[in-house]
């Protein structure tokens, strides 16, 4: 996967990606037995998902003004 030049577009790709990680993630907790599957679900799939949440409202709110 290539990353675009446009910073933007960056940035919305890496959140992407990070929320991708956490579904997939979340899926196979869904299937794994046990207690750390829960752990794992609300640690690990938990923190991509805020973290692909929080790179994509940033993305919104923080590109500069493009410059004619």
């Amino acid at each position: 996967m290539m990353l675009s030049a446009n910073p933007l577009e960056k940035r919305l790709q890496i959140a992407g990606v990070l929320l991708i990680l956490a579904l997939l993630v979340e899926a196979l907790c869904l299937v794994w037995k046990g207690p750390l599957a829960f752990l794992t679900f609300l640690g690990l799939g938990g923190a991509l998902l805020f973290a692909g949440i929080v790179v994509y409202l940033l993305s919104l709110v923080s590109v500069p003004p493009q410059q004619n």
